[in-house]
């Protein structure tokens, strides 16, 4: 369980590609601190530690990570959102996140308003219907509030700190981003779902 707060904006450093794919992250964390096993949110996606050096950890993304998330087309140097796992009593700064992505959103528009982004992001047909104004999106990894909804289309404004200490610093129109629905919508959803039958 994730809460949406990026805590390292790290970078691939190296990519195998055998069965599966492994990468491996260079980042600021203290890895004295990170087991083998343990579960790190890279852009959005819970992915477990499969092997760690000084200042830097590996994971092995399947061909179901590659295909529903932006994964399959990061290279090496690609700027990479992480968070680690929520512990029992930790703060919970943004929303709840599983790191489970739920599909891939693009980056139609950007304009500078204020000292802020103005985003507006086109979501997957599929997942429109989750997306609400004022409710929680989750957007490579970050927790973020939805300004407005036109059809597939919403709109998020960033400030400057989260610009400077994510990868939304480096995005421009026509990016891609992992996409993660906000858990209480699924769980509505699927509830009304019942009920019409």
């Amino acid at each position: 369980m994730f809460t949406g707060i990026i805590t390292d904006l790290g970078r691939v450093k190296n990519i195998e590609k055998a069965g599966d794919t492994r990468f491996e992250f260079e980042t600021a964390y203290d890895l004295n601190t990170v087991d083998i096993g343990a579960s790190i949110a890279c852009n959005g996606a819970c992915m477990t530690v499969v092997e760690k050096g000084p200042n830097w950890f590996a994971i092995t993304a399947s061909g179901e990570s590659l295909s529903k998330t932006t994964m399959g087309s990061w290279k090496v140097d690609t700027q990479v959102n992480f968070e680690r796992a929520c512990r029992v009593g930790d703060e919970l700064g943004g929303h709840i996140v599983s790191g489970h992505v739920d599909g891939i959103a693009e980056i139609v528009s950007l304009t500078l308003e204020g000292d802020s982004h103005r985003f507006k992001f086109k979501a997957p047909q599929e997942l429109k219907n989750f997306i609400a104004p004022k409710g929680s999106v989750t957007l490579n990894g970050v927790s973020l509030t939805v300004n407005e909804v036109e059809d597939d289309v919403f709109g998020i404004n960033i400030i400057p700190h989260t610009m400077e200490v994510t990868t939304f610093g480096q995005s421009k129109v026509g990016d891609f981003v992992n996409l993660e629905i906000d858990m209480l919508a699924r769980y509505v959803a699927r509830l009304l779902e019942k009920d019409e039958k």
